[in-house]
């Protein structure tokens, strides 16, 4: 995947006054852009391209329960874009995995440069990805993208997963909140820190035990040894 000429976009928006200069805009930026105004069709297409757009509003499914059901059937990056913007709303969409979340109204290079960034996140995989780590019963796996606890695989979103995997790779050490934003998000970050803080507390419920991943106060966090 690359991020002018080869990524193939699915705009999921119902209101044709946004959605078709919004396409336009997003073709010269080199994108290819397939819109659709309707949750199902998001659903049925979101497996055949490389990121989702995706309104809240639409007319037949609640965006959230779209946002719900492609995460549920695949790892395609989500970015919410709706005119919804209380921290509730922001909170609701990242737990349910999205990846980033942008409030209208919003400038073309703002949503251009949050595009970029979640397709550099997901489509270059380091060099150490070949990598198996084995902690206190947690196992991750970043060649095939999965962790287990205790031989039971654990169902992450993608952004949990990367998560993990960034703590894991040297557990003990404390990271600071910046550090994680950097190596998990963009090393550019210029979202709200609001976003590291839903999916830390998502990934602690997964691991089913909150002290697991110690918070160390004013620094960032670390995840504990020796259990």
């Amino acid at each position: 995947m690359c991020h002018r000429g080869g990524v193939h976009l699915l705009l999921v928006e119902d209101d044709d006054a946004i959605a078709v200069p919004l396409t336009k805009g997003l073709q010269r930026e080199g994108f290819t852009v397939t819109r659709v105004a309707t949750g199902t069709a998001a659903i049925e297409q979101a497996s055949a391209v490389d990121l989702v757009l995706l309104d809240l509003g639409l007319p037949d499914i609640d965006g959230y329960q779209v946002c719900r059901r492609i995460r549920a059937a695949s790892s395609v990056p989500v970015i919410v874009v709706t005119a919804r913007g209380e921290e509730v709303d922001r909170v609701i969409g990242l737990e349910l995995g999205a990846d980033d979340y942008v409030v209208k109204p919003f400038g073309l290079r703002e949503l251009v440069a949050r595009i970029r960034a979640v397709t550099r996140r997901t489509s270059n995989p380091g060099a150490g990805e070949t990598d198996v780590s084995a902690v206190d019963g947690l196992t991750v796996d970043r060649r095939t993208h999965r962790a287990a606890l205790h031989d039971t695989e654990l169902d992450l979103t993608p952004k949990e997963f990367d998560l993990l995997a960034f703590l894991v790779s040297d557990p003990g050490r404390t990271r600071s909140r910046r550090e994680i934003l950097e190596a998990v998000w963009d090393p550019h970050w210029y979202g709200p820190s609001k976003t590291l803080d839903v999916h830390m507390a998502s990934l602690r419920r997964k691991l089913g035990d909150p002290t697991r991943i110690e918070t160390v106060r004013g620094v960032g966090f670390r995840l504990r040894e020796g259990r």
